[in-house]
């Protein structure tokens, strides 16, 4: 599952890349985690969200407890109850520059950073719905890992080719869903001696 990546292009870079309207004074950071800013484009319009569709829980006693970011929907599950209906009808591209998994032994772990080859921006496939919590929230399709990173992980984002992003954003469910498929192009890795604890990320909660 991704729970860190990169945007490192301005609204308006993004929003003349992606043909959409920019949102002035979106707030969104260069590394997004879990249950802060990302930029998403969405109805047209390039926007902040918050990355992580809200997950309420409850304690014991039967108290509220602090929502968990869900940032990753599985394809294979996304028509189920909690994505069925952004699936019909809140479906999003997310800019992306790089994304990263987690490498190595538990407590020493680093980041690997992977990326289209080229440095542009590309669009990963997104569901996004308005929420009581934190706003309209947003979170990513992931389906298999490409065999170029079958080391790390077996689970990666959905990325969409060019030609692809108005048939995910506009076209009907069985359509998006036709384009749920392991990324076959090469892939860029950075593998880094940084830390991935080091960025203070919320845990998020578990894959649905």
């Amino acid at each position: 599952m991704c729970n860190l990546y990169r945007m490192t292009r301005t609204t308006d870079e993004i929003a003349q890349l992606f043909g959409a309207i920019p949102t002035p004074g979106a707030n969104y950071g260069e590394e997004v985690y879990p249950g802060y800013p990302g930029l998403v484009v969405a109805e047209g319009r390039a926007k902040a969200m918050t990355w992580g569709f809200p997950l309420v829980l409850k304690g014991r006693q039967g108290q509220p407890l602090t929502p968990k970011p869900v940032t990753n929907a599985r394809e294979d599950k996304l028509t189920t109850a909690f994505w069925k209906a952004s699936l019909e009808s809140r479906r999003c591209l997310i800019p992306v520059s790089a994304w990263a998994e987690a490498e190595g032994a538990k407590g020493q772990m680093t980041r690997t950073w992977y990326a289209l080859t080229g440095g542009e921006p590309f669009a990963v496939a997104g569901l996004w719905r308005p929420t009581a919590e934190w706003g309209e929230a947003y979170t990513m399709v992931m389906v298999d890992g490409s065999p170029l990173m079958a080391d790390v992980h077996d689970r990666m984002p959905l990325i969409l080719a060019r030609e692809n992003w108005d048939r995910w954003t506009d076209g009907r469910a069985e359509d998006a869903l036709a384009l749920c498929r392991t990324w076959e192009g090469p892939l860029d890795v950075d593998r880094t001696l940084e830390r991935w604890a080091g960025g203070g990320a919320p845990e998020q909660a578990k894959l649905l």
